[in-house]
């Protein structure tokens, strides 16, 4: 009887692996953090062999911990950090160059040359996206134009691109699989999300041959297997990061929201099979896709949230780890007013101004470590509002902004922590529900590949196993609620490069 499923949580700083029972209850996890490498200004780089490496041995830890034999594993489902670019070699399996990551800036030219040209329009209502670095054929663009062959060897079919999921199935299944879901593919600048298949206008215009793209396959499908875990095991589920967080929330009926924060930030709104096109800069994205029929969501993606703490504790070095962040903030003087705005790799949803850098203000003599972390926190509810508030502006039936009616679903490391989401309940006017499991991007993971392979029940019985651990309403003062966002709102418009 096979009794778990694996999942693989590959992330911007760490690659995780959890082992989940029949009850999609974790019984063994795993971890490791990787180096980031940061060549330039802007630039954000990983080794692809750190990510492999890291990724391996987490899997293999969290078998071992848990005595799981591999034929007790009913599958593995991958959940990866998303946009994040690879090219290798198909004979070899090597990558070409580091990994060029989704915070990274260096196509933000490229992207500026083609919005200048007009493009912006046709490639939003083909993608869903905007043209931003963030994306993933610019970047598969620069590769090819700055490694010596890498455009001829891609013209002749002897490179593989994907996203980080795809490289790990290659290497998981030994080459035999070049392959990614319709969540990652919608990812990339390269996706007709209203098609359903990858777009010849598209690779045309960002100059990236189809001959290096992966197979686009359902988020809960066969991926092939692997044997690098003792034995034999099905590869049953891929989803991007936040498109997992959301199968792990269960918010599979229009209307239902979640927000992830981790290193970034990132808000779904489950639109059902309607593609809303946005007026308000958010994106149009698959939310998940089964039996041939993708879900579609809004999405608003905050680059720097968990990051933010890490730059306390590492930059600025006031906090030994992330958990004091809280604490600290807790005893900040609140008649200062200090807003961080944390542009350290431009700002993305609703602003989308890849230039902008961070800036912190309302600075005195009396501003010292507590208002600092209080400032890094309370920049993750602020931008959460900024992604609330465009996305009432789009789909209003979502009832969501200040004083609206939909309970927003959190998870990642930053929701742990009660202070960060009362205040985030606090300047939305609205409930913040936080579930048992927190891990629900690999939650996520492991349900689409245990669902395929029949561990685990369809759609409505997994959303009855959705636990609360906690609700936080809001108790700020409806005024102060706005006086405290207006002042967020003057910052960022000081800190924009254009309006």
């Amino acid at each position: 009887m096979s009794n778990y499923v694996l999942a693989i949580d590959q992330g911007t700083t760490s690659s995780r692996a959890i082992l989940f029972d029949d009850t999609h209850a974790p019984v063994a996890t795993a971890r490791k953090e990787f180096d980031q490498h940061f060549p330039q200004s802007g630039w954000v780089e990983h080794d692809p062999e750190d990510i492999w490496r890291t990724t391996l041995s987490t899997g293999r830890e969290a078998i071992a911990k848990a005595g799981a034999a591999p034929g007790e594993i009913a599958a593995i489902g991958i959940t990866n950090q998303r946009e994040t670019t690879v090219v290798w070699d198909r004979e070899t399996g090597r990558p070409l160059h580091r990994a060029i990551v989704w915070q990274d800036r260096r196509t933000a030219d490229a992207c500026a040359e083609l919005k200048n040209a007009g493009f912006e329009p046709r490639v939003t209502a083909r993608t869903g996206l905007l043209l931003d670095p963030y994306f993933s054929a610019t970047k598969v663009a620069w590769i090819l134009d700055n490694v010596d062959g890498a455009r001829d060897a891609a013209d002749g079919g002897r490179l593989a691109f994907g996203t980080i999921d795809s490289f790990l199935l290659w290497r998981l299944t030994g080459g035999k699989v070049h392959a990614t879901d319709a969540t990652n593919a919608s990812r990339t600048l390269l996706y007709d999300i209203h098609q359903g298949r990858w777009s010849s206008e598209m690779c045309d215009l960002f100059r990236v041959p189809m001959a290096v793209l992966p197979e686009v396959k359902d988020c809960a499908d066969d991926y092939g297997e692997t044997d690098l875990f003792g034995g034999p095991i099905a590869i049953a589920g891929v989803a991007g990061d936040q498109q997992a967080a959301t199968v792990g929330q269960a918010c599979f009926k229009p209307g239902m929201m979640k927000s992830t924060y981790g290193t970034g930030c990132f808000a779904l709104l489950n639109t059902g099979p309607t593609a809303v096109a946005s007026s308000n800069r958010l994106l149009t994205t698959i939310a998940y896709q089964l039996g041939g029929q993708p879900t579609y969501a809004l999405e608003g993606s905050i680059f720097i949230a968990g990051a933010a703490v890490q730059w306390l504790r590492d930059g600025l070095k006031i906090i030994d780890n992330a958990a004091e962040a809280g604490e600290l903030a807790r005893g900040a003087d609140e008649n200062q007013d200090v807003f961080l705005v944390p542009a350290f790799v431009g700002l993305g949803a609703p602003y989308w101004d890849a230039d902008a850098r961070g800036a912190l203000f309302g600075l005195t003599r009396a501003t010292g470590p507590a208002e600092f972390a209080r400032a890094a926190l309370e920049s993750v509810g602020f931008q959460t509002r900024d992604l609330l508030e465009a996305m009432k502006g789009d789909w209003p039936r979502s009832g969501t902004g200040g004083g609206g009616d939909t309970v927003l679903r959190v998870d990642g490391g930053m929701a742990a922590s009660d202070w960060t989401m009362q205040f985030l309940a606090d300047i939305l006017g609205a409930p913040v529900d936080r579930p048992r499991v927190l891990e629900t991007t690999a939650l996520g993971a492991a349900y689409l590949a245990g669902m395929h392979q029949g561990v685990y029940p369809g759609l409505d019985g997994f959303a009855e196993t959705w636990a609360l651990d906690r609700r936080f309403s809001p108790g700020l003062d409806a005024d102060l609620r706005e006086l405290r966002y207006q002042g967020w709102r003057d910052a960022v418009r000081r800190t924009l490069t254009r309006s």
